[in-house]
């Protein structure tokens, strides 16, 4: 079992993201060229296709090239598909079962995405002892969904389709947790300010042994700093547009 924190709700467009680069690592909507970004719909679908998220105390390495996929990481902790029944919200820490993993290399970096499903999920108990195999039983053409969407969600902007290790096919969860397993080494590499990581800000509370550890006080005092919140701009209807690509 594994804590996944939500940053993307199913059927929302925001591209919410743990702002890795800012103290204490809020989540924020992306920004690009100045603007807010949304993930396109495309049919049939809308917005995320999962409850979208990252496993914590992991860290895809970009100075380290993966044996597998022979790329490196995206610089990012390990991203997860939560696959379970119940819209989940930004923010909230939902326990999951691993089921299985996909292996997207996106603009020449390894970005894992691992499938898991809620453990107070209705079906959570029939989804388990096969993984990946029980997701397309009791799912039928939810993981084929899965590798349309991310092979296509950024071609509305102009951009080249994604592709796939292993021809796109699913791994299995034991697969899938010696995985995180590695992303998580090499996220106490970075806490243990072992590794390089660049613009990452890693201060944290809980880490007792890691030299960004701040006090109680100093973490108040960094929340306490942030911006309110205003009413932002309105969304664009270009959000709400669909769009259409062959199989």
């Amino acid at each position: 079992l594994f804590n996944m924190i939500v940053e993307v709700p199913r059927w929302t467009n925001a591209k919410m993201e743990i702002a890795t680069e800012e103290p204490l690592n809020p989540i924020k909507q992306d920004i690009k060229k100045g603007k807010l970004r949304y993930v396109a719909n495309i049919f049939p679908h809308k917005g995320y296709i999962w409850n979208y998220g990252a496993l914590p105390q992991t860290w895809e390495d970009p100075k380290h090239t993966d044996n597998i996929t022979g790329c490196c990481g995206d610089n990012d902790p390990i991203d997860v598909c939560e696959i379970g029944s119940k819209i989940r919200s930004s923010g909230e820490i939902v326990q999951v079962k691993v089921l299985g993993v996909l292996a997207l290399v996106d603009e020449g970096e390894t970005d894992w995405k691992i499938i898991a499903i809620s453990v107070d999920d209705p079906e959570a108990q029939k989804i388990h002892g096969k993984g990946i195999d029980d997701v397309k039983k009791h799912k039928p053409g939810y993981l084929e969904a899965t590798v349309d969407w991310f092979r296509l969600y950024k071609v509305p902007d102009g951009k080249p389709e994604n592709q796939f290790a292993f021809n796109g096919e699913f791994k299995d969860k034991d697969f899938a947790v010696e995985i995180i397993k590695s992303t998580h080494e090499y996220w106490k590499a970075l806490l243990h300010n072992k590794a390089d990581g660049g613009t990452i800000k890693c201060t944290n509370v809980l880490v007792s042994s890691s030299p960004f550890c701040c006090s109680e006080e100093d973490a108040q005092s960094i929340v306490q700093s942030a911006p309110l919140p205003v009413n932002g701009d309105s969304v664009s209807p270009e959000v709400d547009s669909w769009h259409f690509f062959s199989k």
